[in-house]
This record gives C-alpha cells, structure tokens and sequence, in this order.
C-alpha cells in the first residue's frame, strides 16, 4: 500500500542532500537549503515542477514505474533507496524483461569525471538518461526535452531537428545498425510495454523505419564517425564509441577527436563556453 505522507517526505529529504554542483546545475541565487530546488529536481528527471510539488504534498497519488525511475536517477538513490521508493509509492519493483534505466554508481562517476569529451548515457531502447556539460554543449541541452524527445531512434526517423550530420554511406549504416539493435532489445525484453509502443509507432512513422525493421536484422549499434553542426563553431567531426555497462544494459556514448585537431580545439572551446549562445 502507498504511504504518499512518507513519499513526500522521502523525496524531500533526498533532494535537500544533493548539491546542484552533484549534477552539473549552478548554485544560483542563495538558497534556503543546501540541496536541489523543486524546480531543478524536475528539470532533471524529465517533469513539470508543478508535479514534483504535488508527489511532495501527497496530491499526485499515482506516479508511474517510468516516473519514479526518473526520479531516482535524478536524485541518485541507491539500489536499497530506489527499491523503499517504489514501496511508498505502492508500485511493484520491475519485473525482468523490461527496460531498467537506473543510473549505475559507477557510470555517474564517470560523467562526472569525464569533463574534457562529450559523454551521454542512455538505455536499452536509446532513450537518455543522462549526459555531462559538454554533451550538452555540443549536442543541445536536452534538459526541457520531454518523453520521446529523448529518444534517440524517435528523433532521427521522425525528422526532429538534430544538429548530427551524416554522409549518405555513413547515414544508411546508422539507421540500419540502430533498427538492429532495437530488435535485439526487444528479444532480451519482451515485457517491455514502452519498447513495444516505441517499435509500433515508429513503423507508422517512418516508412525507412519500416523497411529496416521488416529484413528482420539483429545486431549492435556500437560505433560510428559523426559531423555535428553546431550553430557557434561550426561543424566537428567526431569519432564515436557506444560502450556497454555489463548487467545493466546501458549504453555510454563518447564523442572523441584526435589530439591537436581542429575538431579537439572546438571541443575545448565548448567546454568553456557551454550552452550559452554566443552574439
């Protein structure tokens, strides 16, 4: 049964011990409590702050598996946490065979660590999770960006806009190695109601979608060279690298370049000057 008393409770006390500079965020103005706003909490797992502030006074009684996921990857609770959290709630701990994206101690150090290359962490079905300052800076802060917006297959076969330029050869590699992958996901989670919801309608989407997913490939979406145009610097060509995180089916995504390469000093660049838009 929910306890939404001690809900709001438990996710006050978690958000007062993280420190906006824990998860990338300025300090800003002076704060009351030392840990994150209401505001910044949602931002962080992907909603309004206006429903973060009702599951706090107990008035949103019903946060779904995919919320309370989001929440505790924002907050960085602990395997032990994450689970009392679902019990307040009176959500069922997920079952295997769906998608986990949980933030593993190990990867959050790693993105905390990794300040000099792009790093963006995302799970089985290729939704993000999680991304440093200069993802960010080279890619657009994702932030903002709600539910599918995140998905990186969604985006691509759909049209959003994308600041990843490929050339034609480079182009029908990706889609076909990214369509692949999503197939191998759904074999290693078949209870997975969202990836079904996600393979469904980007067949109704995508008419290219629907074609690489009827030759009924399998495979892994692992590596790839990538132009991103990036509206200050311009273009950066950059090698990138899909690493796997072995029992937890996430997927770390590094953007490098060569040392002393045009591509390394735009890097540099960015990494000082952000997301801000220049003049």
């Amino acid at each position: 049964m929910a306890d939404h008393g001690e809900l709001g409770a438990a996710l006050r006390g978690w958000r007062d011990r993280v420190a906006p500079g824990d998860v990338g965020l300025p300090a800003g103005r002076p704060r009351r409590a030392p840990g994150l706003r209401r505001e910044e909490l949602a931002i962080l797992a992907g909603m309004s702050a206006d429903y973060v502030t009702r599951l706090e006074q107990g008035r949103a009684t019903a946060p779904s598996a995919q919320v309370l996921t989001a929440l505790a990857r924002a907050l960085r609770l602990t395997d032990d946490e994450r689970q009392h959290l679902f019990r307040l709630a009176g959500q069922a701990w997920p079952e295997p065979g769906r998608i986990a994206a949980h933030l593993t101690p190990s990867v959050q150090r790693l993105l905390d660590q990794m300040e000099g290359v792009p790093v963006g962490v995302s799970d089985a079905a290729w939704n993000l999770i999680a991304w440093n300052r200069l993802w960010a800076a080279l890619l657009g802060d994702p932030s903002s960006a709600p539910g599918r917006d995140r998905n990186v297959p969604w985006r691509h076969f759909t049209g959003a806009p994308n600041r990843v330029r490929h050339e034609a050869e480079e182009l029908a590699s990706f889609e076909a190695s990214m369509v692949a992958d999503l197939r191998s996901a759904t074999g290693r989670y078949p209870e997975d109601g969202g990836l079904r919801s996600l393979i469904a309608d980007l067949r109704a989407a995508s008419a290219r979608f629907a074609e690489l997913w009827d030759t009924g490939a399998v495979g892994t979406h692992e590596a790839a060279r990538k132009t991103i145009r990036h509206p200050d610097v311009g273009p950066v060509t950059v090698d990138c690298d899909v690493l796997t995180v072995h029992g937890s089916d996430l997927r770390i995504v590094v953007y490098t370049a060569a040392p002393g390469s045009e591509a390394a000093e735009k890097l540099k660049l960015l990494a000082v000057i952000g997301t801000q838009v220049l003049g």
